[in-house]
């Protein structure tokens, strides 16, 4: 049974904005009812991650810089559907944008709580099969590499703390109970 929802938002203020997240400060009533404050992230797009299998079991990794965290890191293919946004289309797109490929079949895979404590960030991972490779067609603000390896060896990166990206982890290590077998 589902415990019910027992914050109570008193006011609430915009303190920033820009193209991709807004920020609001919140005063609450917290769950033992006393006021405090709260300052929430939101996000305007939905997070969508791709993991390509194919017939041979391999999957593709891309490696890009993230500004934030000023790193470079191994993910699957990813990335934002402006909210209410279909998120399979998203899916395409950016699987086609980020590795060239057009995947025939996709599947529902995972959906996610980012960081719930202090944003609304949402992710939906796909898993994309049939596979056919084309070109691929980087946006100006990714530094992309992809690279093409079987699915067991990115199962292997997470273990060994080379994959980080909490979408990729969470799709992977689903992967290895799901698709590969048990670790």
């Amino acid at each position: 049974m589902k415990k019910q929802f027992s914050w109570k938002r008193v006011s609430e203020e915009k303190v920033y904005d820009n193209p991709w997240i807004h920020v609001t400060h919140e005063v609450v009533i917290n769950p033992s009812g006393n006021e405090s404050e709260y300052g929430v992230v939101h996000f305007k797009n939905h997070a969508v991650g791709i993991l390509p299998i194919d017939e041979k079991g391999g999957t593709w990794l891309v490696q890009q810089s993230r500004y934030p965290l000023k790193d470079v890191t191994w993910e699957i293919p990813a990335g934002g559907a402006p909210l209410g946004d279909d998120l399979l289309e998203t899916a395409r797109r950016e699987l086609r944008e980020e590795t060239g490929l057009h995947a025939e079949f996709w599947e529902l895979w995972l959906e996610m709580q980012l960081s719930n404590s202090v944003t609304d960030e949402l992710a939906t991972v796909f898993i994309a099969q049939g596979l056919t490779e084309g070109e691929a067609q980087h946006e100006e603000t990714e530094d992309i590499y992809v690279q093409y390896l079987p699915l067991q060896e990115a199962i292997d990166m997470v273990y060994r703390g080379e994959i980080v990206d909490a979408i990729s982890v969470a799709s992977l290590l689903k992967a290895a109970t799901l698709v590969v077998g048990v670790q």
